[in-house]
This record gives C-alpha cells, structure tokens and sequence, in this order.
C-alpha cells in the first residue's frame, strides 16, 4: 500500500507543479496589469517582451513588475526556508517568523538603518549591505533559539517558547530604536516591519537575486541529505550524515534565505509555516518536489496578497503582511491545537 502511495505521489507532483507554475504567470501578469489604471493582460505581455508605448513601458517596468518580481521572489524564499526548517527539525509548527528569525532579521535591518542614515533620510553606504544586516540579525535569532532549546530542540512546545520569547524581545528592540530615533528612522523602520512589496526599485531586486540564488541552490544540495537526515542519529552516522552538524548547517541556510527573501520587503509572516504544508498536500513527500512547490506557493502568496490588498484598498498602499497575517495566524492556530491532540 505504501509503494501505491508512492507512486501515486509521484504520478502527480508534475501534474501539481505545472498548475502552480500556471497560477503563478496569471498572478504575476494581473499583478502587473491592476494598479491606478488598468492595463489589459495582452499589452502587460506586449510591454514586457520589448513592445508598447512609453506611458505604458514606464508604469508596467518601473512601478508594477518590481513589486510583482521581489513579492514572488521574497515568498518563494521564506516557503524554502520554512521548508528546510520543518524538515531537518521533524516539526510541522517549525517556520521562520515562529522561530524569532524574521524578528532577528527585523532588528539587524532597523540598527542598519539607525546606524547608517543621514537627516536627508540618505543611507551613508550602500542598500547592498541591507540584507547583510539581516542576515546576522535573523542568524542571531534562530541561534538564541536553538541553543535555549538546547537537546529538546525537536520539541514543539518548547521551540515555540523560546521562539515567541526571543522574538518579543527582538520586537521591543526594534521598538525602542524606533521610539528614540528621528522620524525618517521610524516611517522606514514601520514601513520594513508591515512587510510591503511597493516602493521596490530594479538595484534592490538585483541585490536580491544575487544574494538568494545561491541560497536556493544550496538549499536543492542540501535537500539530498533530507532522508538520512529524519533518522536518529546513529542511524544517519552509520550512512555517511553527521546529523549534528548537517542541523547546523540547515539552520544557517534557512536564516540566510529568510534575510535575504526579507530585506527589503519586510516582516512578512507565516509564509514560511503555511507555504511547506500546503506543499505536501499538493505534491507528497518527495524532496525536491516539495521544495519547488515551496517556493512556488510562497511566490503565489506573496503575490496573490499584495494584489489582494490593491484590489480591496485602492488607492491606498496596504502592507501585504496584512493579508498573510489575517489568513496565516489562524491556520498556525489550527495546527498548534491539532498537534496538541495528537500529543
């Protein structure tokens, strides 16, 4: 029975990723094509491969196809991270902003801010080192984490405690900083911690892409290791996996795409819990079909609710981390209280 499972999971996970792949390109292009003005799906397409006229080059290249580009980027990122997590650590309530990683992340990019502005709200340094800030911000998160949790790092209720608990604290640092500093520390610090995909411009999506493709494909090498490693430690010793420091490691990696994916846009959250669950059900348990269709519902996500919030708000700009909160605080309820009855 379990080799019909199989191969029924197998049979399907293409079918599964191609219409993911197709939802993907249809929400992409009408992210692109809603805005103040509508532009019809056949000129968004027409714009993008070289044709249309300036008007329509100007708003389609440098104000809508940004934010569409960095949502899907930024959403594919954190679905990874929060895949590799929940894998290496054997628990579904596993996810970057569960784990105080997004929080950490929140802080490096705040104190970068702090730090390296000038009162002509102009960064002294380059917006290339953001996402470094970020990555040694949410690096430092998900450590304090793990080492708090110590040997009962596999225990759900306690990586939730000591998550929750290090990422107030980082919130009332970030806070603090906001509270002390001038006003154009605060109005881009809010805006960093709502999470929104607008205001994105070409240089700050090249960072990104730069930064996160190695990210993502250390992400595919490590998820080879991903069976050996759901095994107890002798048993992965015994086929060539030092457990202990492979866990390292996919931490390491799971903060550095999750600060990478968040630099610019923000704090959004439970992308990264919910995007890996619905994965599974999509695609079964295969690895690497998994992760693709990860990074493919983070994307959807990401996307679908900045386009949610132009939709319902127009034309007032709405953080997407508004929707992603709403829809993902419930569902990680849900799981919370449904792992509490199976325990």
């Amino acid at each position: 029975m379990s080799g019909l499972t199989s191969t029924l999971s197998a049979a399907r996970a293409p079918i599964a990723l191609t219409v993911l792949i197709c939802i993907g390109v249809v929400l992409a292009l009408s992210g692109v094509a809603f805005g103040s003005s509508w532009i019809p799906l056949e000129q968004v397409a027409s714009v993008i491969l070289g044709a249309g006229e300036k008007t329509q080059k100007l708003i389609v290249l440098q104000l809508r196809l940004p934010r569409v580009v960095i949502a899907a980027l930024a959403g594919g990122g954190m679905a990874v991270a929060g895949f590799l997590l929940q894998k290496i650590t054997r628990n579904a309530l596993a996810s970057p902003g569960v784990l105080g990683v997004i929080d950490g992340a929140a802080l490096g990019v705040v104190m970068f801010l702090a730090a390296l502005s000038n009162e002509s709200n102009a960064l002294v340094t380059s917006i290339a080192y953001q996402p470094v800030a970020a990555v040694v911000g949410s690096t430092l998160g998900i450590a304090l984490v793990f080492a708090l949790a110590g040997r009962q790092a596999a225990s759900a209720v306690r990586l939730l405690l000591f998550g929750i608990a290090i990422a107030a604290v980082f919130k009332a640092l970030v806070m603090v900083m906001m509270l002390i500093g001038p006003i154009y520390r605060t109005s881009q610090a809010a805006r960093w911690i709502a999470g929104a995909v607008n205001e994105i411009n070409w240089s700050e999506i090249q960072v990104t892409i730069v930064m996160l493709l190695p990210l993502l494909l250390l992400a595919v090498l490590a998820a080879r290791k991903m069976p050996p490693a759901e095994l107890d430690e002798v048993s992965a010793r015994s086929v060539g996996l030092d457990l202990p420091v492979f866990r390292v490691l996919v931490f390491a990696l799971a903060a550095g795409l999750t600060a990478v994916s968040v630099a610019f846009v923000g704090g959004v959250g439970f992308i990264g819990l919910m995007a890996p669950h619905l994965a599974r059900l999509v695609v079964g348990r295969n690895v690497y079909a998994g992760l693709l269709a990860s990074f493919l519902l983070g994307a959807i996500m990401l996307v679908g609710a900045d386009l949610i919030v132009r939709v319902l708000f127009s034309p007032v700009e709405v953080p997407a981390g508004t929707v992603t909160a709403v829809i993902g605080a419930p569902y990680f309820l849900f799981l919370l209280m449904s792992r509490q009855r199976h325990d």
